[in-house]
């Protein structure tokens, strides 16, 4: 991968360029896996005040919904919910479904994108705020579902005494799930040049 493309304005790129950096992207996509594990590792050791740091609650939600049943799509999406802690302050459910949305149904991607005010039923009533903000969503498809994933999986995931799964019983499943996207403008040209 040390060829690189010539254009120093994307307006004069050539097909070979683009044949450059697709080969370049599709060697880089397949490494997604190793880098979100990374990101995850990122959250041990940060407790921000919890009983159990980000990571040990990001397993946990993830190990309580894979005894429960739940499909691998469900407990990787359990598993990421809160990735967006170390950057997202503010926003960090949006992060997580940004790098879900590709890979992940429209179901699991609304219930991790809306799961920081579905949580908020269990605590924004403690800061002031007002702790039904997810009755805004009564009557979407998704809302009990939500509702569900909170109260059993999320919101019961800051137990230190809970015998939670490691990180390396999840990378498996990580490797599955973020090994081709169902939803990407790119979909097509990667399969492509895939199998070219």
């Amino acid at each position: 991968m040390n060829a690189t493309a010539k254009f120093t304005h994307m307006e004069h790129g050539t097909q070979e360029d683009w044949a450059i950096i697709a080969a370049d992207f599709s060697a880089y996509a397949r490494q997604l896996p190793g880098r979100i594990i990374a990101h995850l590792k990122l959250l041990e050791g940060d407790f921000g005040g919890f009983p159990v740091d980000r990571l040990t609650h990001s397993l946990q939600t993830a190990t309580r919904a894979y005894r429960d049943g739940r499909d691998e799509e469900y407990v990787v999406c359990a598993l990421l919910h809160d990735i967006g802690d170390t950057l997202g302050s503010y926003n960090h459910p949006d992060i997580a479904a940004a790098i879900l949305k590709p890979f992940v149904s429209a179901e699991n991607l609304w219930m991790v994108e809306k799961h920081g005010i579905f949580q908020g039923y269990y605590f924004f009533h403690h800061l002031g705020m007002d702790r039904h903000l997810r009755e805004q969503f009564s009557g979407h498809p998704q809302y009990q579902a939500t509702a569900e994933f909170c109260a059993k999986y999320d919101a019961a995931a800051f137990d230190p005494d809970y015998d939670t799964l490691p990180l390396s019983f999840f990378e498996p499943m990580i490797e599955r799930l973020f090994a081709q996207p169902k939803n990407s403008i790119y979909k097509a040209a990667m399969e492509e040049h895939s199998t070219a």
